[in-house]
């Protein structure tokens, strides 16, 4: 079990980097792409946040009411 761990935790460590990419001149294709992979991971983190903040604003809107409705009722 553990071995299988472990070489999974392994599959995911950095890599040592590229030679030409550790002089740290980059083509400007290569600059673009790595942007545009950016841009869409914090896109993708910000879709999330959102709808977690929604859930959150829905789970508030409905303890708000839910405390409303007991005490009309009582």
């Amino acid at each position: 079990m553990t071995e299988t761990l472990e070489r999974a935790i392994a599959r995911f460590r950095l890599r040592p980097a590229a030679p030409e990419a550790a002089s740290g001149r980059v083509s400007a294709a290569a600059f673009r792409a790595m942007a545009l992979e950016r841009l869409r991971a914090v896109e993708r983190d910000v879709g999330e946040l959102k709808a977690r903040v929604n859930g959150l604003i829905f789970v508030v809107a409905g303890a708000v009411v839910s405390q409303l409705v007991l005490k009309v009722m009582a």
